[in-house]
């Protein structure tokens, strides 16, 4: 009968950002050019990496790979928040939810395994140059594809299912824009201590235990090169400046986010459009703007395409 009783709820109401209909037309029209910059930016990458044979280093796999994972996270979200903003439905069916749910930790954490390789192919290319072409063959990038998209999906299934294990009986309201584990977990009608540390531990710890081997990588590479800079080193470094500026705007947020339990704080709902939103919104204008290989194999597949 307890059972009965915790299995009341359905649907969750996503309370969004704001509530003034001035400010959510506002956020309809900013999302929406977000998500268009985001889908176009990051299929011209991909189009153009795959389209170039100029392109086939294991830099740019792994950057087609980061392309595809920023377009498939933000698509997680955004679509069901434009459709919210624009019609006023706010509830979401709580299978909807807990779909949500796992499929953005599922992309969310294999973007950051990706990034954490993509940070070991520019250590590898500055630091073992002569074994680079061994150790980064086109199988081994593959493996580390595949490797990074099974830790997400293991990651995410063990989030979903703690989470599913919760009884949810009321109040039904979440004080965000999307299904996450923080504003979700404090609806539960059990005590909850101890999933809010597990997946803590979980999320936390992946987020800042990448953080912290993005980091290790980045030091070495300097450490590497900065007694003899060359053309050739001047550009791996501008490679890997791009890469710390979108481990920034992805890790920094996350880690703020999940490395704590849920109760701890209060959940700063605008600081998930930073890696929600924003940060896959500016990986192609990094990419592209800080890589003169991109910019003239765009070029080149604009000069093609005038042609037809």
């Amino acid at each position: 009968m307890a059972q009965d009783n915790f299995s009341r709820v359905t649907e969750f109401i996503l309370l969004g950002l704001s509530d003034t209909r001035e400010l959510q037309l506002l956020f309809f029209t900013l999302f929406l050019l977000a998500y268009s910059m985001v889908l176009l930016g990051n299929l011209l990458i991909i189009v153009t990496v795959r389209t170039d044979p100029k392109l086939s280093s294991p830099m740019y796999f792994l950057l087609c790979n980061l392309s595809f994972i920023d377009i498939f996270y933000t698509s997680v979200t955004i679509p069901r928040v434009l459709m919210a903003l624009l019609s006023g439905h706010k509830a979401i069916a709580f299978e909807g939810c807990m779909a949500q749910l796992f499929f953005l930790h599922f992309v969310g954490s294999s973007e950051m395994f990706l990034l954490t390789v993509m940070a070991f192919d520019r250590y590898t290319a500055i630091c073992r140059p002569l074994h680079y072409t061994a150790i980064m063959a086109r199988g081994a990038c593959w493996a580390l594809v595949a490797a990074c998209w099974v830790g997400g999906f293991i990651h995410s299934i063990v989030q979903t299912v703690l989470m599913l294990q919760l009884p949810f009986c009321g109040p039904n309201t979440i004080h965000s824009y999307f299904c996450d584990v923080p504003p979700v977990i404090r609806l539960a009608c059990a005590d909850t201590t101890l999933t809010e540390w597990l997946m803590a531990s979980n999320s936390g710890l992946i987020s800042l235990g990448c953080f912290l081997v993005l980091v290790a990588s980045y030091v070495l590479i300097l450490a590497k090169v900065r007694a003899r800079l060359s053309q050739g080193h001047w550009k791996a470094l501008s490679t890997c400046a791009s890469h710390v500026m979108v481990v920034t705007l992805i890790f920094l947020p996350c880690i703020f986010t999940y490395l704590r339990p849920a109760g701890a704080l209060p959940a700063n709902k605008y600081v998930c459009v930073t890696y929600t939103i924003f940060s896959p919104m500016m990986n192609p204008v990094i990419y592209t703007l800080r890589s003169s290989e991109v910019k003239e194999s765009m070029w080149r597949l604009w000069k093609r395409c005038r042609a037809f």
